[in-house]
């Protein structure tokens, strides 16, 4: 299984909205970066893990866990001229971005950017390394770990 941070903006989709979604299912949409595309298009598997992640607001951290339900398929938003993800060089027959379906599994404390920083163990993580922007970044199995060890520490479990 590989593993993923994924981060969303909590006044588009946050934890709380996906775990009140049918299924508490939600496509990734929106994705606007090759790179975080074909991590989704070439990478990702069903059963994946991922770290649900608000960025953008008061708080930044991991909130969540979840798991790539549903492979990469077109993003319809990217067809919709309403839509803030709207793309006019987009086609149905040649669509430009993708996304995955992600299930939520469970609400987590927020596990704080600055908490993550300040763990020795995850230095390394991309998430941390100066200037990175991208909205989804692979997660090593020591990070992935090291981070459930530190919310069971603090939730007592």
């Amino acid at each position: 299984m590989t593993c993923w941070l994924m981060k969303s903006e909590p006044s588009e989709v946050s934890v709380d909205d996906v775990l009140g979604m049918p299924g508490q299912r939600v496509d990734w949409f929106g994705v606007r970066n090759y790179q975080a595309r074909n991590f989704m298009m070439r990478d990702m598997q069903l059963g994946d893990g991922v770290l649900f992640y608000h960025s953008s607001c008061a708080e930044p951290g991991i909130v969540g866990l979840a798991e790539v339900s549903r492979l990469a398929r077109p993003d319809p938003t990217q067809f919709d001229p309403q839509s803030p993800y709207y793309d006019p060089k987009a086609t149905q027959e040649h669509p430009r971005w993708f996304c995955v379906e992600v299930r939520m599994l469970s609400k987590t404390r927020l596990l704080s950017l600055n908490e993550l920083r300040a763990e020795p163990g995850l230095q390394g993580m991309r998430l941390l390394a100066r200037g990175n922007r991208l909205s989804i970044t692979p997660v090593t199995p020591e990070e992935w770990t090291l981070i459930q060890r530190m919310l069971k520490r603090a939730s007592g479990g």
